[in-house]
């Protein structure tokens, strides 16, 4: 029998600790791969005849020709400042949630429960973290400003600055626009990511009953399968949120409106290609982020519980 099916549940520190490395070490890589995405999503290329999108590779490219390779970084500080409280929300809620949801004689959670737990957890950090942390984000990817030329001054200097200029001009509600697109993306990505992981992992524990402790490698591989579930099922609903967050507020617009009157432009001038944009580089910057934030964080998780007996043990003796 594998050690992880006997683990007892780890403590929020550790949730905080494994997840914030996790999570840093996924924006650290990923960051670029995000940026040639939203681009591709707020890029209204392909509306007039004759027209070409640019592609995952043009996109790069033109970033790095006219802004310097740097620009692929924009927006990382609102990434890295949201990062590990968004990382140990995502695990401590997704744990307590599967804990609740768990057979209260055996201990163990459905399928579906688990599923439930990952929706519940993506619901959770939309609404606590990422919503405020995207708009940030976006508003500091869309900036088309040269980090070559000191000249060409951006609207938004970072993303303290950002924060700062979005609630004075336009509010603090403007930090929480599109939550309900941002929460059912992240539900659908935590329902499915999880769940792929918690069942792809009890599969290969199966297939290896003589391992204490899966591989950092199968973590890595199983985290790479599971977050690519989420963008392809999700898409359209990332595509209409970033543009959403992009723009500014229409006085006496809903925000359903909002998002049917982007949706329906979207659908009228580009096609139903335009729901697709940006998917590429998104499941190019998911399933390696997943990739890396599981294997970071199992192995952070194991040290930690390595190391918590030993200093238990210690203190005994010094009694």
């Amino acid at each position: 029998m594998s050690r992880s099916g006997n683990k007892k549940p780890v403590g929020f520190a550790t949730h905080i600790t494994a997840g914030g490395l996790a999570g840093a070490c996924e924006a650290l890589v990923c960051q670029p791969l995000d940026t040639i995405k939203v681009r591709m999503q707020l890029s209204k290329s392909g509306r007039a005849p004759g027209t070409k999108a640019r592609g995952f590779f043009a996109t790069g490219a033109y970033i790095v020709k006219r802004e310097t390779p740097l620009a692929l970084y924009k927006g990382l500080g609102a990434v890295l400042s949201g990062i590990v409280p968004k990382m140990a929300i995502r695990f401590a809620s997704f744990e307590a949630y599967k804990g609740y949801l768990a057979n209260k004689e055996t201990g163990k959670t459905s399928v579906g429960g688990i599923f439930i737990a990952g929706l519940g957890a993506g619901v959770t950090e939309a609404v606590a973290v990422v919503t405020p942390m995207e708009v940030v984000k976006i508003r500091l990817q869309a900036q088309q400003h040269s980090l070559a030329d000191p000249l060409e001054a951006p609207r938004y200097r970072n993303a303290a600055h950002a924060v700062y200029t979005i609630v004075r001009e336009e509010g603090f509600a403007t930090l929480y626009r599109g939550v309900s697109l941002t929460a059912l993306r992240q539900a659908t990505n935590q329902g499915a990511n999880f769940t792929a992981y918690q069942e792809i992992k009890k599969f290969a524990q199966k297939l290896q009953p003589d391992l204490i402790e899966l591989p950092s490698y199968q973590h890595m591989l199983i985290g790479l399968i599971s977050g690519a579930m989420g963008p392809f099922s999700n898409a359209p609903i990332d595509t209409i949120k970033t543009r959403l967050q992009k723009a500014t507020a229409v006085p006496g617009q809903s925000a359903f409106q909002r998002i049917t009157a982007i949706a329906a432009d979207m659908w009228k001038h580009e096609g139903v290609k335009s729901f697709y944009k940006g998917i590429t580089p998104r499941v190019l910057r998911v399933a390696p982020g997943q990739a890396i934030v599981f294997a970071v964080y199992e192995r952070v998780s194991t040290l930690i519980e390595q190391v918590q007996p030993r200093i238990n043990e210690d203190d005994l003796h010094s009694e």
